[in-house]
């Protein structure tokens, strides 16, 4: 079982970092791939050697699209080689499981991967589903994360919700008692020191992009 995550520069560190924990200790392994093998930094500085390129890579049995800073989102969504929404597509043909966390579900969308599925994603981002994907149904409230309707689509909200998501998915594929068994290895019971309210998102941070119609063929 493997789990495939394309990152790209500037994209979230926790999207990446915290599936990669949950599923290492599972029998679930994880690959990070990249449009180029090399170093990537992700947001906030951190820069992660990554070994695969798109074009060294097999099938992955999950796809999990992690989010990122809106300019970097809007680079890939506006790549008129479309490179990354290319490479989505591709794995997601023969994927058991299509999934993102926080922004990634843009990436999803803009690749047309969303449509028809319900969704979720940061609160933040919301609108940019709302106003530039109309195919796609938001979930309301904001869920840590959503599987439509049994389908394979999994989607999750904003950054740390990749933790849940994550063990969703081992639950999905290696049963309740992998993902209790994961839960108990990195002690996740979350009792944060703060409590707020999520705001009301009404604008979309991403910046206006064209996506680029796929070629035939």
């Amino acid at each position: 079982m493997l789990v495939g995550i394309p990152v790209y520069e500037d994209v979230n560190v926790l999207d990446v970092t915290g599936p990669y924990e949950m599923f290492s200790w599972t029998d679930i392994d994880v690959e990070l791939v990249a449009e180029e093998a090399g170093p990537v930094k992700f947001r906030g500085g951190l820069t992660v050697e990554v070994s695969k390129a798109f074009k060294d890579v097999g099938n992955y049995d999950v796809l999990w699209v992690p989010g990122g800073e809106p300019n970097a989102l809007a680079r890939l969504m506006g790549d008129p080689k479309r490179t990354y929404l290319d490479f989505l597509i591709e794995q997601s043909a023969g994927a058991q499981f299509v999934t993102s966390v926080c922004e990634g579900a843009l990436l999803l969308a803009a690749a047309g991967l969303l449509d028809g599925y319900e969704a979720t994603t940061h609160w933040a981002f919301i609108p940019c589903l709302t106003e530039r994907f109309p195919n796609v149904k938001v979930v309301p409230g904001h869920p840590r994360f959503h599987r439509d309707r049994d389908r394979n689509r999994v989607t999750g909200g904003g950054v740390s919700a990749g933790l849940d998501e994550a063990l969703e998915l081992i639950v999905l594929l290696r049963g309740t008692a992998a993902a209790q068994r994961a839960q108990q290895g990195t002690q996740y019971y979350p009792d944060p020191p703060v409590t707020s309210e999520i705001p009301q998102a009404t604008t979309c941070p991403i910046p206006p992009v064209t996506i680029a119609p796929r070629r035939a063929g």
